[in-house]
């Protein structure tokens, strides 16, 4: 199929087919999410609003053998449902981190099935895959599936009233046009579900043709995803250094306000006196009547000028008196730390030291009972001499 890119700012213009006649396959992939605005990464738009969210383990069927279950969240995740009003569109969203484990469009056709107490499911033929809810309760199933039923009914009444539109802007030209008459485009024509597609009424000699799915459009990019909060992280970063360098330069600017409210209070005193020379030397007490005036709105305005110099002096006063206290807290807890390193060092000193005492002491025990169990050894010696002296002193008595 030759390459149909006739969007603006491509090299081929020339090549786009007749308004009415477009076919889903023929459009340009780089028009597709400026046509319907549909985030492909599954992130929801500016436009697209939460409207009711629960947590739930996230499955899918196993795209292999179509019977087991695969978990695709390691935990409990955020499940939402979002509606965006331009499109009248309901979308289920879940985000495991930066990844986008969940990005089902609810369609009339679709149905929600509870297959056990705390477990869902639904089959998402965009996607090409069957999503399953794990929940905590019995109650939250109960919420999730008749928010389900509620958003499926609103889509499908969305549905019915622009097909209602479509049959109404259908123009006489494009219902007698022979050959292939295609209805205006759609996003249910682009994506290619399985609901039944209007289509306007063709003439006996045009010949149906077969809408080609566009299943395959990816949803999920995670490259994309991670330069987005790439993206978000450096303008976050990029802010933070904004306001840093503000404080400080409101900071290094009061002593300039200080000189600015100086000068301010000169400037109305001179006018003041400008104001009085005025009245004392003019003889036209109109003019110096209107000059008067204006100097006195003039005057005013600096005074409200000095007024708000002052509330913001104030603050910065408060800020940097804060600044002080907790630099105060701070000088205190390091000082406090550093008082507790000390003991903790001289306990450590005196627990060695006690060790080594402890050692010693050990040490002498041990020697005394070594010293104890020779003189044992020898008192058992001289005791055993002694028994025999008493022996042969009691035969030599006998045989005397």
């Amino acid at each position: 199929m030759p390459s149909l890119c006739w969007c603006q700012g491509c090299s081929d213009p020339g090549a786009a087919p007749a308004l009415g006649l477009v076919k889903p396959h023929e459009i340009p992939m780089c028009l597709l999410p400026e046509l319907f605005q549909v985030p492909l990464d599954g992130i929801p738009s500016l436009r697209e609003q939460p409207i009711f969210s629960t947590r739930a383990h996230v499955f899918q069927i196993d795209p292999n053998t179509k019977k087991n279950w695969v978990p695709t969240s390691k935990h409990a995740v955020t499940v939402s449902y979002f509606y965006d009003s331009t499109r009248n569109v309901y979308r289920i969203i879940s985000l495991d981190g930066s990844k986008a484990i969940i990005n089902s469009t609810i369609t009339p056709n679709m149905t929600f099935t509870k297959t056990s107490q705390k477990f869902g499911q639904w089959a998402d033929s965009r996607a090409n895959t069957v999503y399953g809810l794990g929940f905590s309760s019995e109650h939250h199933l109960s919420k999730f599936a008749e928010k389900f039923q509620e958003f499926k009914e609103a889509a499908r009444i969305a549905k019915e009233k622009s097909h209602e539109k479509m049959e109404l802007t259908s123009t006489p030209s494009q219902e007698s046009a022979g050959g292939d008459i295609q209805s205006p485009l759609t996003p249910e024509s682009i994506n290619g579900t399985d609901d039944e597609r209007a289509m306007p009424e063709v003439t006996q000699n045009s010949e149906p043709r077969a809408e080609p799915t566009q299943n395959a459009l990816p949803f999920t990019h995670s490259s994309t995803i991670s330069k987005h909060w790439e993206a978000e992280l450096a303008t976050l970063k990029g802010n933070n250094a904004k306001l840093t360098a503000a404080l400080l330069e409101s900071t290094a600017n009061v002593k300039q306000w200080k000189q600015q409210l100086a000068a301010y209070q000169e400037e109305a005193e001179r006018l003041h006196k400008r104001v009085t020379e005025l009245e004392c030397v003019s003889s036209q007490a109109n003019a110096v009547h209107t000059h008067k005036t204006e100097l006195n709105q003039t005057i005013q305005e600096l005074e409200s000028t000095l007024k708000k110099k002052e509330e913001e002096i104030e603050g910065l006063k408060q800020e940097i008196e804060n600044a002080r206290e907790l630099q105060a807290q701070r000088d205190s807890l390091t000082q406090k730390l550093q008082e507790v390193e000390i003991r903790n060092k001289d306990l450590e000193g005196q627990l060695s030291d006690l060790e080594q005492r402890l050692e010693k002491s050990q040490n002498e025990q041990e020697a005394f009972r070594n010293n104890l169990k020779t003189l044992l050894e020898i008192l058992d010696g001289k005791i055993f001499e002694l028994t025999e002296l008493r022996d042969n002193l009691a035969k030599l008595i006998e045989c005397s």
